[in-house]
């Protein structure tokens, strides 16, 4: 799902960190690529908003929240915690 705005952004951390249907993990993807978990966008609300409503390039503007289906590595950018995979755990 493409975030394109605060609303977005409240609708999906309201949501949780799984998808429905399939209870799939859920991550944050920043404008310049970088990995983000629930927890991090959550602890960075702030700077995450006001990235978004300024269109910043400062490394917090999340462009869209995606499924990690099969990377068991895959870490959070910011605070280095593992971002669990739906068929790799």
């Amino acid at each position: 799902m493409k975030i394109k705005n605060k609303t977005d952004l409240a609708k999906v951390l309201k949501n949780g960190p799984y998808a429905w249907p399939g209870g799939y993990p859920l991550f944050f993807i920043t404008e310049d690529g970088a990995a983000l978990s629930f927890d991090t966008v959550k602890a960075e609300i702030e700077n995450v908003q006001h990235s978004i409503e300024t269109d910043s390039n400062d490394g917090w503007r999340v462009a869209t929240v995606d499924v990690n289906w099969f990377d068991s590595n895959l870490l959070c950018d910011h605070s280095g915690q593992r971002i669990e995979s739906a068929y790799n755990d």
